[in-house]
């Protein structure tokens, strides 16, 4: 089953901290949404959006970019979402369209979008080991795998790119 997959995290420069660091995940991540067939959404920006674009791309996958007002996000958007919206309320839309989120570091705005995820009931997978809010954010789970207590949705954790792929299995067959 194709899912559209949304990916957040940290923008800014790929050539300097902290995105630099991540580009094998990045890529990794871009090249297994694309194998198995699902739509990739990402803020169309710079940063994790664009290398895991990139890959996408180059694995002849369908990238779709929600940008900001102002903005016309990198040359890896198949399309572009032109929202005339703020970031904030721009991740509201990225969010809302996403059948399963997958989060690689990030600050304030990648924290708003695992929120709001979970707010609409959206599974929210964790890249482990990235950074910023995709790993803060571990502390404060209830049980580990929720937000508060109604539980809307879980929060899960991968590892490994194999990690990774099995939370995306269990999603296409409706149990994430």
């Amino acid at each position: 089953m194709m899912l559209h997959v949304t990916v957040i995290g940290y923008s800014g420069s790929i050539s300097a901290s902290p995105v630099k660091e991540l580009h094998g995940i990045c890529e990794e991540v871009g090249r297994t949404l694309a194998r198995h067939g699902h739509v990739v959404m990402t803020g169309g920006r710079d940063g994790v959006m664009e290398l895991v674009s990139r890959a996408v791309s180059k694995e002849g996958g369908r990238v779709i970019g929600v940008l900001p007002a102002g903005d016309e996000g990198n040359t890896h958007n198949e399309i572009r979402i032109r929202t005339g919206m703020d970031f904030a309320l721009r991740s509201l839309i990225l969010t809302k369209s996403a059948d399963v989120v997958i989060s690689i570091g990030g600050q304030a705005g990648t924290l708003l979008e695992i929120i709001s995820s979970y707010s609409y009931g959206h599974p929210v997978i964790l890249m482990g080991g990235t950074g910023g809010w995709t790993d803060r954010i571990v502390s404060v789970l209830i049980d580990g795998k929720y937000l508060d207590e109604r539980r809307t949705s879980e929060v899960k954790r991968a590892n490994s790119i194999e990690d990774l792929e099995r939370l995306l299995e269990e999603a296409e067959n409706g149990k994430v």
